[in-house]
């Protein structure tokens, strides 16, 4: 989440969601619904460290009985995580919050599922939903829970014609990657259409502060740092009707709530 943070300027405009917001939404309802003794798994790199630093504040801040019982690092590409499993299910953990993402998230739930953990201690994974983290969980990453960054049921914005026309071209439904790309584009394009120009300054200055109606409703991209104000989503992976679990959104949180102001973050605008 960098570009939008320590490492923004003003050449750059960030509509995917960043770590901070997708934290807002799973550490209160981990904390208050699953469990206030939490342990910590994350890769050893930015964005594992990110969402440790993020969620923990978040949990602190939303619960006061919240207790870190416990952090773990793999590294980047790792691919057993039997000591670790063993270790969070000797724990007091009531859930384990997975600063993964990709393959790893994926072994490490297949693992964790494999070894009876899912059976005592929740898992969360900020990226969960993604349709990619789900196809390769498959069965088991039913009864874990996730942050979700968009889904094509929710009824915001436009998104109910974005759907249709993908699913018209793709035979399928659209993802979080394909929100982001077709978001992106279209947000450049509605800025050269404001400012009336296609000079690059003049697109930041009519981008800068804007508010745009998109497939997750209307959203902002602040001037402090030029991040999206996209709402967030909780939910639960449950059974679906193949062999990828579906996405129950359980809570939302709107997007002027999911973000701290951008020099908490570390934005200075060059």
């Amino acid at each position: 989440m960098t570009i939008t943070a320590s490492s923004c300027n003003e050449g750059v405009f960030r509509f995917e969601t960043n770590t901070a917001q997708i934290a807002e939404a799973i550490s209160a309802h981990t904390v208050n619904e699953l469990g206030s003794n939490v342990w910590f798994h994350i890769a050893d790199y930015a964005y594992g460290d990110s969402v440790y630093n993020r969620t923990k504040k978040r949990m602190q801040n939303a619960n006061s009985d919240f207790t870190e019982v416990g952090k773990s690092e793999s590294s980047l590409g790792s691919s057993n995580f039997g000591s670790y499993i063993s270790e969070i299910d000797s724990s007091d953990a009531d859930a384990v919050i997975i600063g993964m993402t990709g393959g790893d998230l994926v072994n490490f739930v297949n693992q964790a599922d494999s070894r009876g953990l899912t059976d005592n201690v929740a898992l969360v994974g900020p990226t969960m939903g993604f349709k990619s983290a789900r196809a390769g969980a498959g069965s088991s990453a039913v009864g874990t829970y996730g942050g979700v960054r968009y889904d094509p049921s929710v009824e915001l914005g436009d998104n109910q014609q974005f759907v249709d026309a993908f699913e018209n071209e793709y035979d399928g439904v659209p993802g979080n990657f394909e929100r982001v790309g077709y978001e992106s584009i279209r947000l450049m394009i509605r800025g050269m259409e404001k400012a009336g120009s296609t000079d690059p300054a003049d697109v930041r200055d009519a981008l800068e502060g804007g508010t745009f109606t998109t497939v997750l409703g209307d959203i902002t991209l602040r001037e402090s740092d030029h991040q999206a104000t996209n709402p967030t989503w909780v939910a639960e992976m449950t059974q679906g009707d193949g062999e990828m679990a579906d996405v129950n959104l359980l809570g939302k949180v709107d997007g002027e709530d999911t973000l701290p102001p951008g020099s908490e973050l570390g934005c200075e605008m060059n």
